[in-house]
């Protein structure tokens, strides 16, 4: 594991110094993520392709990054970050330019992305659907920041956020219904595919709650973005939909409820510009 970790932090080294020499990353592995899990036992065909569990449904691994300038007062506030398709941990967090995106942000959070399916064609969420999972997903985290010394004894998680890209829908909606920790905020880039309902019922228990979707024109999730959208207007709940090209540096979050309808590709939105970046200065639960 020691060596995994440095031949990544060379790689982030390579890609963003300036991130790497501002961040910590840590590795653990948690019973508590997706995968393995018995829905994927036999792995898991898609187009003709079978994508075996010992490949792509047994790794375990959870990556937590520190800022250094991260002092937690009496709770930790933590984004947990789910990729897409045909990504894992490691090839996201430089793909989409997470970590540097995030040691830019200057937010007093910590980020953990933890495996779902790995470089697999898969939605499924896994373990993280089943209630409590996510839960003690947390609890795993908040245990190895106070063995690094990071937190306090007794330092308690604090705001969660919870965001993700294209195919992450689906285990940010799990979470939501199933996990048993209170999520302040969801961000989803390109993927609101399904799982509306969950999301609806989410919004709806709480008017704090913040909500932002940005959507792209071939993502497949132009109709289900819109739909949303109706139904919130037709709950009396207060949401606000704008272009992509109406953003600047601070995002109207007065109705808390974001859609944003984004002319670039899938894949672009979210460091290209830095949305994700935007996104965490903009949140009103974290410090900046």
């Amino acid at each position: 594991m020691k060596i995994l970790a440095i031949a990544f932090c060379l790689v982030l080294i390579g890609n963003s110094g300036l991130a790497q020499s501002r961040l910590d990353y840590f590795y653990i592995t948690s019973a508590y993520t997706s995968f393995p899990d018995t829905g994927r036992s036999h792995g898991h065909v898609y187009d003709g392709v079978l994508y075996g569990t010992e490949d792509h449904y047994s790794d375990n691994r959870v990556l937590i990054i520190v800022p250094h300038h991260f002092h937690p007062a009496d709770h930790a506030d933590i984004i947990f970050w789910f990729h897409g398709w045909n990504n894992n941990i490691d090839s996201a967090v430089v793909r989409y330019g997470l970590s540097r995106q995030f040691a830019e942000s200057g937010v007093n959070a910590v980020l953990v992305l933890a495996e779902t399916a790995k470089d697999a064609p898969d939605s499924y969420g896994g373990k993280l659907e089943q209630p409590e999972t996510f839960n003690r997903l947390v609890s795993d985290v908040l245990k190895k920041l106070r063995k690094e010394r990071i937190l306090a004894r007794h330092c308690p998680v604090g705001h969660v956020i919870l965001a993700g890209h294209s195919g992450a829908y689906r285990v940010m909606a799990g979470i939501l219904e199933q996990g048993n920790v209170p999520v302040n905020e969801v961000i989803l880039f390109d993927a609101l595919y399904a799982q509306t309902e969950k999301f609806l019922n989410w919004i709806s228990a709480d008017r704090d709650h913040c909500f932002i979707n940005i959507f792209t024109d071939h993502g497949g999730t132009f109709d289900e973005s819109k739909l949303m959208f109706n139904e919130i207007k037709n709950l009396n709940l207060s949401g606000n939909q704008i272009e992509e090209t109406e953003l600047s540096s601070k995002i109207p979050m007065g109705n808390k409820i974001l859609f944003i309808h984004s002319q670039h590709a899938h894949n672009d939105i979210i460091q290209h510009p830095d949305n994700f970046k935007l996104f965490l200065l903009a949140s009103p639960f974290l410090v900046k």
